[in-house]
């Protein structure tokens, strides 16, 4: 299996997590780019990472789960999805630091009105020309003590019966991911 792994801000590829999903599904492929904070950057990216990968499962985490739902006609996770990320990019304005490395040595950029503007274009139509397949396709995994982001009940209104619980934070930890969210995936993956 291939996956595609997308982190959320002030983050990289080589997040915890994507390592994560290496260890725990053996054998698959685990693609982890480092996502530019600029939205058309980042969505031309993920794009370009689709058509030439051709990943069996995307996974994205906060921010990376508001890039996995806009990858129409794929498989996709959402941990603990940013639905309206132009909310707390606005409250972050300024130079940030990465939280884990990067490859091209970046360790900080710069949040502007502009890239705010950005992805506040991006949100007026996300939910636009969901059908059932679609809905199938995505499944949300939402901490029950998100202390930062918690867009559980807008997810349900969009992808009604495809949210599911898990006890934690907003970032979750290697035994969550194990217990929680591998057989979840493995689950919608091959379903019994």
């Amino acid at each position: 299996m291939k996956i595609l792994f997308i982190h959320g801000l002030a983050s990289s590829g080589a997040y915890k997590m994507a390592s994560s999903l290496r260890i725990l599904l053996k054998g698959s492929e685990v693609v982890a780019p480092d996502v530019p904070i600029d939205p058309t950057e980042a969505h031309s990216l993920l794009e370009g990472i689709c058509k030439d990968e051709d990943p069996d499962l995307v996974v994205g985490l906060s921010l990376g789960g508001f890039w996995a739902q806009k990858l129409r006609g794929r498989r996709k996770f959402l941990v603990n999805p940013d639905l309206h990320p132009s909310r707390l990019l606005r409250s972050k304005i300024g130079v940030m630091e990465y939280l884990s490395p990067r490859l091209d040595g970046a360790t900080s950029f710069n949040i502007t009105e502009e890239i705010c503007q950005g992805y506040e274009a991006l949100e007026q139509n996300e939910f636009e020309g969901l059908e059932d397949t679609e809905i199938a396709l995505t499944t949300g995994l939402f901490a029950d003590r998100d202390e930062m982001v918690d867009c559980h009940d807008e997810f349900q209104i969009h992808y009604p019966g495809r949210a599911r619980r898990y006890p934690g934070t907003h970032l979750p930890n290697y035994p969550q991911i194990k217990d929680y969210f591998i057989p979840v995936i493995l689950n919608e993956i091959s379903p019994e």
